[in-house]
């Protein structure tokens, strides 16, 4: 999301203005394919069988979040190809923003992680549609610096809320995220389940960390410059903030074992309803990222895990030990996994969130 970041100043505009906001674009490439997708996804290492075929990389456009993203295409914004992630995707097919995918113009669906396809309305709907072609794979986790923090400090989340780490924290400007975090705080691991008293704990903890914050981050480039600069020893991070944070030479350390564990979320790639572009294109570029060889690109210089179980099986296994996906199941043992939230419960993180963050 992330070797850059996951919000770009917009380089190009090449287009209308949606929502009285402008929407930010890489270099205009191959002007027949429009990829919606977080900064930093743009890097060719993701989709070189696309360039080979076609001769240019797709022409990329980048949201901030999947909410701002969600409402951009809702307001008219066009465009081929879009990058949500699995508490989003319900939201979006609900919506009617998307078509449906041809699977049999997909090199490796059948390769697709069976843990990740079983997931209850993600990939596939019941009318065995399929809307959602699961790419990368993660955590949000804690990240501390460990010539400031000793491990046995941060055995539990609720080292977030400690008043000896005042001024030290920063966690993302995510409403996901920070939900995660809380419902794992008060040991909740199913957060659809979230009953008004756990909600209520929940957004009571994120007031104490809230009081300890010294900056919300907004993408990776942000919270690696935060904790590299020493501004910040503590945050609630993605995988490859640790590992941009090492490849500077600080001294960051990610912990997935806390007593209370870790979130785990899966993203990949939908088809837009109303895609302007070449449709054949679109599928050129879900093959080129879907080959297994990227994996080994995503997994050893982002930390992410690839949904193709192929790919995942091609790593250099002491790669995969190295990036703590070396055993899978102990991987997820302790996990609250990001899946699609009930509207109204969505709604009311989104109010309270804002409210957390305003010091109310």
């Amino acid at each position: 999301m992330k070797k850059l970041s996951r919000r770009l100043t917009l380089t190009l505009a090449l287009g209308s203005v949606i929502a009285a906001s402008a929407v930010a674009f890489a270099v205009a490439a191959d002007k027949d394919l429009i990829v919606f997708d977080w900064s930093g996804y743009e890097d060719p290492s993701f989709h070189g069988k696309y360039v080979e075929k076609n001769g240019d990389s797709p022409t990329f456009a980048f949201f901030g979040d999947e909410d701002e993203a969600f409402e951009k295409i809702r307001s008219g914004f066009k465009s081929d190809l879009g990058h949500p992630c699995s508490q989003s995707v319900v939201k979006w097919r609900e919506a009617g923003l998307l078509q449906p995918l041809d699977t049999s113009k997909i090199a490796g669906w059948k390769d697709l992680n069976p843990g990740i396809m079983a997931m209850k309305d993600l990939a596939t709907t019941p009318d065995g549609k399929a809307w959602f072609m699961p790419w990368d794979w993660g955590d949000t986790q804690l990240t501390y610096n460990s010539d400031k923090i000793a491990e046995k400090d941060v055995q539990s989340l609720k080292a977030f809320a400690d008043p000896k780490y005042k001024g030290r924290v920063s966690i993302g400007d995510n409403v996901d995220d920070a939900y995660a975090l809380a419902s794992l705080a008060i040991g909740l691991k199913d957060w659809t389940k979230m009953t008004d008293d756990q909600f209520k704990q929940a957004s009571d903890f994120l007031r104490q960390v809230h009081k300890n914050v010294r900056s919300y981050w907004t993408d990776t480039t942000d919270i690696v410059q935060l904790l590299s600069g020493g501004e910040v020893d503590l945050a609630w991070a993605w995988n490859d903030a640790t590992v941009q944070s090492v490849k500077a030479g600080v001294p960051i350390k990610s912990k997935k074992d806390t007593d209370e564990g870790m979130s785990t979320w899966v993203c990949g790639y939908v088809l837009f309803k109303d895609a302007p572009g070449n449709i054949d294109k679109a599928y050129d570029y879900l093959n080129a990222v879907n080959d297994p060889e990227v994996a080994k690109t995503l997994v050893k210089d982002w930390g992410y895990g690839q949904a193709n179980a192929k790919g995942m099986a091609g790593v250099d296994p002491a790669v995969l030990k190295e990036k703590g996906y070396d055993n899978v199941e102990k991987w997820v043992d302790k996990t609250l996994f990001q899946q699609p939230l009930p509207s109204e419960l969505k709604l009311k993180m989104i109010a309270e969130f804002e409210k957390i963050k305003a010091g109310y």
